[in-house]
């Protein structure tokens, strides 16, 4: 969640850009000083998470693009946008993880385990 003083700068020198499909919400500042583009930032709904920012609003942050990206953007062969998991239940844990058993499969005629003398 923003800190305090985050909200007070949104309140008194944000302008409300849009909200993605997570409920984050987007500024930009009312007026850029001058020579300078205005600031971007997001407020995220949820935990502070950079990669919970979907990849075209990250772009907006980055000023890669100009114009807020609306929704229908994505292309048939892109799979949603989802938060970086390490660290939770829906991380990724290869077989042999002691989270998932600890038994890996028997290894194949072309390994040979050392053994000291």
């Amino acid at each position: 969640m923003a800190n305090a003083i985050t909200r007070m700068i949104t309140l008194f020198s944000g302008s409300f850009v849009g909200e993605d499909q997570f409920g984050n919400k987007y500024y930009h500042q009312k007026k850029a000083k001058a020579g300078s583009r205005r600031r971007r930032w997001v407020i995220y709904k949820e935990s502070d998470e950079g990669s919970r920012v979907p990849p075209e609003h990250n772009a907006w942050l980055h000023y890669t693009i100009n114009d807020f990206p609306t929704g229908g953007t994505a292309k048939s062969w892109q799979k949603p946008h989802e938060p970086n998991h390490t660290g939770t239940e829906l991380a990724y844990r290869p077989p042999g993880h002691i989270l998932e058993g600890g038994q890996r499969s028997k290894a194949t005629g072309d390994y040979e385990a050392w053994q000291p003398e």
